[in-house]
């Protein structure tokens, strides 16, 4: 009975548990990895036909993303998850899968003018499809054996639509062992849906750490629609545009709620009527279901409000569906907010949206959820002052807000106060999904408050019979995260480069015509050969 980390081990994304009791593998979650965590995407650190089971906590991609891929390369078994995040599932692997067919015919348009070998996308929508025809649903509460020995229920982790917490009783040789996937944890009081459900018995835990060094900066009764519609009277009073990088499930729903609200209340006073374009397809499609049978999902405020249909509807609202619309609201010269996909800003529309809005004083950059080490999200929110998109430098004068009170991850107290609930006291806690710094910090938390706790390696493997380290796993080396100030010597050097270049061009100013041409000629071919 063995217990093996391959995923968001002292990193933020890319979850990936595997459980074996009774010869039989089962995976909680198989998430893609990001920003700053990515290693290899494509490569999976297991057999995918060896796996027996999948068991998905929440929809979100971090968490789910790699699942086309395992059954692209042979995984046959059911994947288990909640009947909502089934329905989330259906179209945020669809959309994922888009991104990737997209970004691979964009990388091999670029590629074959440099003689490059063309990429293939790391699964397709057909992967996807055929990943979605293994999904077995079931509600919060239900007990499902799900492998001769393997039973699971999911509770609600309050973190988004259909999340949960995965309870797991493993029984093996006549002894059995509980362990707790604590999936994502919610913060509490967020619109919408339900505070976290808390779970009082295990042997094991596995906790998510995200802000396990740190609590929100928010009162214990923040006023998110007061706040947010300030920051969009200021900007819109200006003549400038709100851009929201957001993701499309869950956090757009919650924008939604909190803009109907204070257009209800009239607390914009610049621009009343202003117009709010949510740029995403997918956000859309969410917003859908958001809307379909929810009980016991949500909580009553939200059914109350969802009764009269307009939980997300307000005058001024308007989706776009296509990348022609999409490309219009950056000619429309009327301020407005735009929400729009990825909330990282590592792809999708908002790229476009901030290449367009970045450079104008006038103009906010609202980040309303975490933004992982490496992303263009963080290194925006770092104070970078200038960023490259498509090719081209964009200067960095927008105003960038860190909008704290929107997180739907629990902080230390929300995370202290879900773990203390389990009496008496685990065997063992795992600290995963966290930057590396985040997870010895929380665990040390946890330790001088009684825990025996630890931050798990990648690749780390534990028996949970006999409560020990069976291989203790390497510590991931993170990509370094270059900035103006950190440079290494090599970029160094390279800077030093760059202007002995300028140097030598200008000493070439008035030379033979065909001598210049020949010269630039070299130089836009080493160019293009590393413009990345």
């Amino acid at each position: 009975m063995k217990l093996t980390f391959f995923g968001a081990a002292r990193a933020v994304t890319g979850s990936c548990h595997c459980v074996e009791c009774n010869g039989k593998k089962i995976l909680i979650d198989c998430g893609l990895q990001q920003g700053r965590d990515e290693r290899d995407n494509r490569e999976l650190d297991f057999n995918p036909g060896y796996i027996d089971a999948v068991v998905v906590t929440h929809a979100h991609i971090d968490h789910s993303g790699r699942i086309p891929l395992l059954v692209k390369q042979g995984f046959t078994g059911n994947i288990y998850c909640t009947r909502l995040t089934g329905q989330l599932l259906s179209i945020m692997l669809r959309d994922s899968a888009h991104i990737q067919e997209s970004d691979a015919q964009w990388l091999n348009q670029k590629g074959k003018r440099a003689g490059r070998e063309p990429v293939e996308p790391l699964y397709t929508v057909a992967d996807a499809e055929a990943a979605l025809s293994h999904v077995v649903t079931c509600e919060y509460g239900d007990e499902l054996e799900i492998e001769p020995g393997v039973r699971v229920r999911f509770t609600d982790a309050g973190h988004l639509l259909g999340s949960a917490s995965v309870e797991m009783w493993l029984t093996e040789g006549g002894e059995t062992r509980k362990i707790v996937f604590s999936g994502d944890i919610g913060n509490r009081d967020q619109p919408i849906i339900r505070d976290p459900s808390y779970i009082t018995e295990a042997d094991y835990i596995l906790t998510e750490s995200t802000y396990g060094d740190r609590n929100h900066d928010m009162e214990e009764d923040p006023e998110y629609t007061e706040k947010l519609a300030a920051i969009i009277d200021d900007t819109l009073g200006r003549g400038g545009n709100v851009i929201i990088p957001s993701f499309a499930v869950g956090r757009t729903q919650e924008l939604l709620y909190f803009i109907r609200e204070m257009k209800e209340q009239g607390m914009v006073k610049s621009v009343p009527s202003f117009p709010v374009y949510v740029d995403s397809p997918l956000a859309g499609e969410a917003t859908k279901i958001f809307s379909g049978d929810l009980h016991g999902y949500l909580d009553e405020e939200a059914i109350e409000a969802l009764k009269g249909g307009a939980l997300f509807q307000f005058p001024g609202l308007n989706i776009t569906e296509t990348s022609e619309e999409s490309k219009a609201l950056n000619m429309d010269k009327v301020p407005k907010v735009i929400i729009s996909a990825s909330g990282m800003c590592d792809a999708g529309r908002i790229r476009h949206h901030l290449k367009h809005n970045l450079w104008r004083e006038e103009s906010s950059v609202v980040f309303v959820g975490y933004q992982g080490e490496g992303t263009l999200g963080r290194r925006l929110l770092d104070g970078v002052k200038s960023v490259k998109l498509f090719g081209e430098e964009i200067a960095v004068r927008a105003r960038i807000v860190n909008f704290h009170g929107l997180s739907s991850h629990a902080d230390r107290d929300g995370l202290l106060r879900w773990i203390g609930h389990f009496d008496p006291k685990p065997r063992e806690v795992f600290v995963v999904h966290g930057d590396a710094q985040v997870t010895d910090i929380y665990a040390q938390t946890l330790r001088e408050r009684g825990f025996s706790a630890h931050a798990a390696n990648y690749e780390e493997v534990y028996d949970l019979l006999s409560g020990r380290i069976m291989a203790p796993g390497i510590v991931p080396e993170p990509k370094p995260v270059r900035t103006a100030d950190s440079a290494s010597p090599a970029y160094k050097r390279l800077e030093e480069t760059g202007r002995r270049l300028m140097e030598v061009i200008a000493r070439n100013r008035g030379g033979a015509n065909k001598d210049l041409a020949k010269f630039a000629d070299q130089l836009r071919s080493l160019i293009d050969k590393w413009d990345r």
